[in-house]
């Protein structure tokens, strides 16, 4: 935060989501801590990255403005075409767009959820088959075989001829 507090184009804060903070939480999306958001401050985005210092650092002196209805001039003619579109939709489509967008993000993470849920249920029971088989094998004398086995291998020329 202190490298860049004088930076133009790179703001670094810190926003106490329990207290004084709730409200621009909960309209950016910040649903557990520790979250990073980077981008147009009207759509953030959720950092990925690596988390130490180092990682962080580097992340950020890749920040810069970007193309967006605010910095019009840094767009090339395909991204001034799709903002112009996007622009001369009405505000009831355009609520209606983003939440399909929404929608279908949420979709997505449920249908994730669930079925890692579905794999962590198969691997609990591969894991107790593959124990109780594992057991099964062990009580059934597994030991046992592997020490009279050690004996013949062990045992003079002599005495394996006669076995």
């Amino acid at each position: 935060m202190k490298k860049y507090k004088d930076s133009e184009t790179i703001l670094i804060a810190d926003v106490d989501c329990t207290a004084g903070g709730k409200d621009l939480c909960s309209t950016i999306g910040v649903q557990g801590y520790p979250t990073i958001k980077y981008g147009d401050p009207s759509s953030l985005e959720k950092y990925e990255g690596g988390r130490t210092y180092k990682d962080l650092e580097k992340f950020a002196t890749t920040l810069k403005p970007s193309c967006s209805p605010s910095n019009i001039h840094l767009c090339d003619d395909a991204q001034r075409k799709e903002i112009e579109d996007i622009e001369s939709l009405s505000d009831e489509e355009l609520a209606t767009s983003i939440q399909e967008g929404e929608d279908a993000i949420k979709a997505a993470e449920k249908l994730f959820e669930t079925e890692l849920e579905k794999l962590q249920a198969s691997f609990k029971q591969l894991q107790e088959d593959k124990e109780k088989t594992i057991a099964d094998v062990k009580a059934s004398g597994l030991s046992l075989k592997k020490s009279v086995r050690a004996a013949k291998l062990k045992a003079p020329k002599k005495e394996k001829e006669e076995l």
